[in-house]
C-alpha cells in the first residue's frame, strides 16, 4: 500500500498537537481534571533504559517507549510472549508458529528469520544474554500470565549502553510485588481448541519491610490447528521476595516453568497472480489445519547403525526451566548503588516439523523417485536394474491413488541445554546540581549444549491430520519406509561458551526546569568458544536399496574447536525539552552494535574464517530520533521520526569461475512511528498506533535498493474502546481492534511477494463490583488469510501449489475471574 501523503500528514498532526500543548502552557483556562485512568498515563514511571531506580516519567523520557499495563495486555490478547510486540509501533512480529519460535522484525533492522535485534528481559536482566540462536529466540525463554504487572518496550534510545547492549528493541516484563494491601486473583479460561486454563496470583505483606508474592498457571489446549493431540500443555509458577531497606529496596525473583508447545510450519496454499493472490488448497483448510497428526506424533530417527531415537511431536517448542534473580538499590551518602542479576537454567528443545517441497500428485513423486534411484549406479548394481514403474501404500494400510497430492516435510529434534548468569552493578552520584554521574559494569556468562538430527523427510497427504505413505519400487528399491523418505542429514554435536564483559559511563544533566540531556558510552569485549563434532555420512543400515536412509548424517568421533574474540563501542546521546507540564519534544542519537553467535563461527567451518573479518563482521548500527510526548484528559500521543544506518551484514558471492568474493552489506531506513489516543467524550477513546517506514538494503549491488525483508511499509492498529456504566459500580468494556498490515517481501531478492492483510478482533469485558470480572474476546473474526512467512523453496514468485504460513483462524476466549 503506497501513500505519499501519510508522512506528511503525521508531520501536521505533530505540529498541531505541538502547538496546542505551547498554547495550553500560556491559557488561563484551566485543564479539565483528567480521569482516573488519564492520571495513570500522565504519572507513568518506566525504568527501562535508565540509570536510576526510581525511573523517569514517561512523557518526560528522551527515547521511544511503549508501554502496557496488565489490562492493555490482556485486551491485546497475545497468542503468544512475541504477539505482544504487535502493539509496538516499528516492530512486525510473525508469532504464528505457536508459543516460541517467532520471527520479529524491528524498523530498518535486516534481520530475515528468529528475532536478533530483540532482547527480552524480566526485571530489567535478560532471561540470556544473547537474543537469538538456531532453534531459539529470547521470547521463546517467556510464558505470559497473571504475575506481570506491566511490561516496557524501549526502540533503540539509551538501551545501546545498559544490560547486554540491544541496539534493537528490549521488552522488559516487570512482576507484581506484595505490597500493604493484599490481592489475591483466580482466573479460569476456557476457549477455542478446547482451551482449560487456570491463573492465581497472590502478593501481600509478610511482616515489617517484607512483602511476598507467587502465582503461575496451569493450561492445557489442542491447540487452533487441530494435531490429534494437546497443542499446548504445561504449568508455571512465580514467586518474589522483597524487603525494604532504609533508603533501598532489595527484591528476590524465581519462577520455574514446565511447558510444551506445538510448533506450526508452512501449509499447502494455492498461489496465482505472481503471489498477489493466495488462496486455500483443495481440502486443506489453512486457517485451521495441520500437517502434524496422531500417526506421526512418536516418530523415529535412525541416527546411525543400530542406533534409533524415538521423540515426540507433542513436546514441540518448549520450555523446561529456572530463573533466579535478585535486584539490590540502595542509597549510600552521596551514592546511589544499583545491582541486578540472575541465572537461568533451562532446555528449549525442539520437537517439530518443518515443511519441505510444494505440494505434487503421488505419481509425479514416484517418476521422481524413479528417476533419482536410476541415476544412482550402486543403487541400479544392488538392484540389478533399473526401476520402471512404483508402488505407493499407506502406512496405516491401503493403496495411494495416483492423483493423491502429497509433501515431504522434515521431522526434526534439536536439544539445546542453556544456561547463562548475568550481573549489571552501576553507581550514581551527583556531581552538582542537576547533574547526574553514573559509572557501572556488565557481566555475562552463558553456555549452549546442542544435539541435532535435521532432515530426516517424511512422505504424507498434503490434507490436515496428514497420513504417512511408504513407497518401493519395481526393482527392490525402497524409497519410503513408514513414511521415512529421506536421511537425518545435519547431526552436530556441540557445546559452546560465551563472556561478554563491558563497562559504561553515563552523565545525565537537568539544565533548568525544561532543558535536560544525557549521555553515556560503552566498551564491550566478548569471548566465544564452541567444540563441534565434525561429521560423515553413511548408511545406517547396510543396505544400498533402502535409499532413505543412504547418506545419514553422522559424528564421526573427532571434533573443531573454534573461537572468536571481539570488542565494540557504543554510546547514546539525548535531550528532552518540556513544551508543558505535560508535553516535551526529545532527540535522540545512538550507535550500537552486535556481536557474531555461537551459530556463527560453526558456519565457519575453520578457526581461520571465523577470524575473518571481511567473512564475519561486527555489524555496527546508527539511530537518529525525534519526537513529540504529550499526555492530556482529551488526547495522548507518542511521535516520532527515525533514521536507522546499518552496516556490517556478512554477504558471499560465488562467481561463475568457482571464486568467493566477500562483501559486506547493510540496511538504511527512515521512518515515523504514532502511539495516539483521543478521548472525545467521557468512556470513549479512539487509539490509533502503527508506523510507516522506508527500509532498503544498502552497500551489497544484488540487493542495494531492494525493500528490507518481512517488513512492510505501513501497519497500523486502530482500537476505539466504550465503557457503559451501569448499576452500583458495575460496568461493562466494549472494545476491537482493526489491524492493517502492507504488503512484504520474503526474500531479500524481492522475488516472493507478501500480500497486505487486515484483521479484526474483539472484545467485553463486564465488571461486577470490584470482585468479578467476565471476558469474551475473540481474534481474526474475519478469518484473514493474511501469509506472515513464505516458501523458502520459491526462490523466485510464481503461481500454482506452495507451502507458507499464514495466521490463525478465528479464535475466542472466555475467562472467569475472581478477587480476594
Amino acid at each position: 500500500m503506497k501513500n505519499p501523503f501519510l508522512p506528511s500528514a503525521i508531520a501536521a498532526a505533530v505540529l498541531i498537537l505541538v502547538n496546542q500543548s505551547a498554547q495550553a502552557q500560556t491559557a488561563e483556562a484551566p485543564a479539565p481534571e483528567p480521569s482516573k485512568e488519564v492520571s495513570k498515563e500522565i504519572q507513568q514511571v518506566v525504568v527501562t533504559g535508565v540509570a536510576s531506580a526510581r525511573g523517569v516519567r514517561k512523557v518526560d523520557s528522551a527515547f521511544s517507549i511503549t508501554t502496557a499495563n496488565e489490562e492493555q495486555l490482556k485486551q491485546a490478547a497475545p497468542s503468544s510472549t512475541a504477539d505482544i510486540m504487535k502493539i509496538v509501533p516499528g516492530v512486525y512480529a510473525e508469532s504464528t508458529g505457536g508459543q516460541s519460535g517467532a520471527n520479529i522484525e524491528v524498523r530498518g533492522f535486516p534481520s530475515g528469520s528468529d528475532s536478533p535485534f530483540v532482547s527480552v528481559q524480566m526485571m530489567g536482566n535478560p532471561i540470556f544474554p544473547p537474543p537469538t540462536l538456531s532453534f531459539f529466540e529470547g521470547s521463546s525463554a517467556f510464558r505470559l500470565d497473571d504475575t506481570v504487572e506491566r511490561v516496557e518496550v524501549l526502540r533503540g534510545g539509551p538501551s545501546t549502553i545498559w544490560s547486554n547492549g540491544q541496539p534493537g528493541a528490549t521488552m522488559n516484563f516487570i512482576l507484581k510485588e506484595g505490597s500493604d494491601t493484599p490481592e489475591g486473583t483466580v482466573r479460569f479460561t476456557t476457549g477455542t481448541g478446547s482451551l482449560r486454563r487456570v491463573d492465581m496470583y497472590y502478593g501481600g505483606k509478610i511482616s515489617d519491610g517484607w512483602y511476598g508474592s507467587v502465582g503461575g498457571f496451569y493450561r492445557k489446549t489442542d491447540g487452533v490447528r487441530d494435531a490429534g493431540f494437546p497443542a499446548d500443555d504445561g504449568h508455571q509458577i512465580t514467586a518474589t521476595l522483597t524487603r525494604n531497606l532504609d533508603q533501598g529496596k532489595l527484591t528476590l525473583y524465581a519462577r520455574s516453568t514446565d511447558d510444551k508447545n506445538a510448533f506450526y510450519t508452512g501449509v499447502p496454499l494455492i498461489s496465482s497472480n505472481n503471489g498477489r493472490t493466495i488462496s486455500a488448497f483443495p481440502g486443506f483448510d489453512p486457517l485451521t489445519g495441520t500437517l502434524m497428526s496422531g500417526e506421526m506424533r512418536n516418530f523415529t530417527i535412525e541416527a546411525g547403525p543400530g542406533k534409533t531415537l524415538t521423540k515426540d511431536l507433542g513436546d514441540g517448542r518448549g520450555l523446561k526451566a529456572t530463573v533466579f534473580g535478585a535486584n539490590f538499590d540502595q542509597k549510600i551518602g552521596d551514592w546511589s548503588v544499583s545491582n541486578k542479576f540472575n541465572r537461568f537454567d533451562g532446555d528449549l528443545n525442539t520437537i517439530a516439523m518443518f515443511t519441505g517441497n510444494n505440494p505434487l500428485s503421488m505419481s509425479d513423486y514416484i517418476s521422481q523417485a524413479i528417476a533419482s534411484a536410476n541415476s544412482n549406479p550402486a543403487v541400479v548394481a544392488a538392484a540389478g536394474g533399473v526401476a520402471t514403474s512404483g508402488t505407493a501404500s499407506y502406512v496405516h494400510g491401503g493403496a495411494v491413488a495416483g492423483n493423491q497430492q502429497v509433501v515431504q516435510a522434515g521431522l526434526w529434534a534439536v536439544e539445546k541445554q542453556l544456561k547463562s548468569f548475568t550481573d549489571e552493578l552501576h553507581v550514581s552520584k551527583e556531581l552538582f546540581k542537576g547533574n547526574t554521574l553514573t559509572v557501572g559494569g556488565y557481566f555475562a556468562d552463558y553456555s549452549s549444549h546442542d544435539v541435532w538430527y535435521l532432515g530426516n523427510s517424511h512422505l504424507m497427504t498434503a490434507q490436515p491430520q496428514a497420513s504417512l505413505i511408504n513407497v518401493t519400487l519395481n526393482n527392490g528399491v525402497v524409497v519410503s519406509k513408514n513414511g521415512t523418505d529421506g536421511p537425518v542429514n545435519f547431526a552436530p554435536v556441540a557445546s559452546y561458551d560465551g563472556r561478554n564483559t563491558a563497562g559504561f559511563v553515563s552523565d545525565e544533566w537537568q539544565i533548568n526546569d525544561k532543558i535536560k540531556v544525557d549521555a553515556g558510552v560503552r566498551h564491550e569485549q566478548q569471548k566465544i568458544s564452541g567444540t563441534i563434532s565434525n561429521l560423515s555420512s553413511g548408511d545406517t543400515d547396510g543396505n544400498v536399496l533402502t535409499v532413505y536412509n543412504n547418506g545419514t548424517s553422522m559424528p564421526n568421533g573427532s571434533n573443531t574447536y573454534l573461537s572468536r574474540t571481539d570488542s565494540a563501542n557504543s554510546f547514546t546521546l539525548g535531550g528532552n525539552y518540556k513544551l508543558a507540564a505535560n508535553s516535551s519534544v526529545f532527540v535522540r542519537a545512538n550507535r550500537g552494535h552486535t556481536f557474531v553467535s555461537f551459530d556463527d563461527i560453526r558456519g565457519a567451518g575453520t578457526q581461520a574464517a571465523a577470524n575473518d573479518r571481511s567473512v564475519l563482521p561486527t555489524p555496527k548500527v546508527s539511530q537518529y530520533e525525534i519526537g513529540f510526548k504529550t499526555a492530556t484528559q482529551l488526547y495522548t500521543a507518542y511521535i516520532n521520526a527515525f533514521h536507522t544506518d546499518f552496516d556490517g551484514i556478512a554477504f558471499t558471492q560465488i562467481l561463475t569461475d568457482g571464486t568467493e568474493l566477500h562483501r559486506i552489506s547493510g540496511s538504511k531506513g527512515n521512518g515515523v512511528e504514532f502511539e495516539v489516543a483521543v478521548r472525545p467524550i467521557e468512556n470513549l477513546q479512539l487509539s490509533l498506533t502503527g508506523d510507516y517506514q522506508k527500509s532498503e538494503y544498502k552497500d551489497n549491488p544484488d540487493t542495494a535498493g531492494k525493500v528490507v525483508q518481512r517488513q512492510p511499509k505501513l501497519q497500523f492498529r486502530f482500537t476505539p474502546t466504550y465503557r457503559i456504566p451501569f448499576g452500583d459500580g458495575n460496568s461493562a468494556k466494549l472494545y476491537a481492534t482493526y489491524t492493517s498490515i502492507g504488503e512484504r517481501w520474503a526474500d531479500q531478492l524481492n522475488t516472493q511477494y507478501l500480500p497486505s492483510y487486515r484483521t479484526i478482533d474483539a472484545g467485553v469485558l463486564f465488571s461486577l463490583g470490584d470482585k468479578i470480572e467476565v471476558r469474551l474476546a475473540g481474534t481474526n473474526l474475519n478469518n484473514e488469510l493474511g501469509l506472515t512467512e513464505g516458501n523458502s523453496r520459491l526462490t523466485t514468485g510464481g503461481s500454482g501449489p506452495i507451502n507458507a504460513r499464514p495466521l490463525f483462524g478465528r479464535t475466542w476466549e472466555a475467562s472467569l475471574l475472581y478477587r480476594f
